[in-house]
């Protein structure tokens, strides 16, 4: 780039690194020539969408020209009376990125305050964060990948705005109970919000003990975010949305881009919310495969973290990273942690028995090459 024209650039951005999403099956179908890829790296449902969703998508296509209605009116009073809770207090938005995004330009102002979170973490929250111009920091997670809240404690000042938490978190799958951090939010200063990021709540169990709406309905500082993409299998349709108190909410729908959310992401997502025999049958699954994937992954050697989330991480008993690639050759996609600071581990979401079991088999087959 000429000189003149970097100038135009801001300085965050001409630092910023973006978002690595995981490998896609297209890349790794043309790549090794394959017929066929099971891709178990992004997290999302191993069982599709929903045919009942499909049905209502087909349904509403010829409505694709049409805009949806400002700030998505239906979709907040769905998952209102889903959660059962007022729907003013929804934001809905281009899966839950966009609400973290929001939630940082809302509340902190750059040059001045930082917003904090454990290491590692879901990218998002730091990349926004540097994008806004705000500082990020981090405190590392205890070798066994719990929270180490003093640790945290010891980065929040009277500039903090925000500390992120995921829980179940990922990449580990480690899940604490809600009462630990209304616990945690209770302590923060009064300029600071606690954000609990509940991507993989719908698969801890039981969710009430692990799923913090019900301390965020009675607090001020904690915001809820949770999304379509992993229990609901909509992920191509971006769609996420936050619980909050009403006066952040309404902060949030003055500066929200328009029409975000597309009209057959706002009617699939209704659906969504009604098929409560898909969900049931996604839930069961997910539970019984990661229970016994978890069984076999040790006994091939592998140390397993336990997870209340719809992926495991491990550690396999040799390099992680030529594991990986090896089973890219086989048509296996699975998710390296390197860029999470972990390259001796790797994440596996839970696929479908078929999918399971042939990760099983390839794995085994690698290590026994050792």
């Amino acid at each position: 780039m000429k000189n003149h024209l970097s100038k135009l650039i801001r300085p965050e951005v001409m630092e910023f690194k973006p978002y690595s999403p995981g490998l896609s099956i297209d890349e790794i179908r043309q790549k090794y020539k394959l017929d066929n890829v099971i891709k178990m790296a992004s997290n999302e449902n191993p069982l599709g969408t929903s045919p009942v969703v499909q049905e209502v998508i087909q349904k509403n296509a010829s409505l694709a020209f049409r805009y949806p209605a400002a700030g998505n009116p239906d979709l907040c009073k769905a998952i209102g009376q889903y959660l059962n809770i007022d729907h003013q207090r929804i934001v809905c938005g281009n899966g839950s990125d966009e609400i973290i995004d929001l939630l940082i330009r809302v509340t902190a102002v750059p040059g001045r305050d930082n917003i904090v979170a454990f290491k590692p973490c879901f990218s998002i929250y730091k990349l926004q964060s540097r994008l806004c111009g705000v500082e990020f920091r981090q405190h590392a997670l205890n070798n066994d990948f719990t929270f180490d809240w003093e640790g945290l404690y010891s980065l929040i000042d009277e500039n903090t705005r925000i500390v992120f938490l995921t829980n179940p978190d990922n990449p580990s799958g480690h899940a604490v109970p809600s009462t630990e951090l209304g616990r945690i939010a209770e302590k923060l200063p009064d300029s600071c919000i606690l954000i609990i990021d509940e991507a993989y709540i719908d698969f801890a169990s039981p969710v009430e003990e692990y799923s913090s709406l019900a301390p965020a309905i009675k607090s001020e500082n904690i915001v809820v975010l949770r999304t379509f993409s992993k229990m609901f299998a909509l992920a191509g349709m971006r769609l996420g949305y936050g619980i909050m108190p009403h006066f952040l909410a309404d902060y949030l729908k003055r500066i929200r881009l328009p029409f975000s959310v597309n009209i057959l992401a706002e009617k699939a997502g209704i659906a969504a919310l009604n098929d409560q025999t898909f969900m049931n049958t996604t839930f069961e699954l997910i539970a019984n495969e990661r229970q016994l994937l978890s069984i076999e992954l040790e006994k091939i050697g592998c140390q397993v973290y336990p997870s209340q989330a719809n992926f495991i991480m491990f550690k396999p008993p040799s390099n992680a990273w030529d594991i990986f690639e090896k089973l890219l050759s086989q048509g296996i996609i699975i998710r390296p942690l390197k860029s999470y600071g972990l390259p001796d581990h790797l994440r596996v979401s839970i696929g479908t028995v078929k999918e399971n079991k042939t990760l099983i088999k390839s794995l085994k087959a690698i290590l026994d090459e050792k």
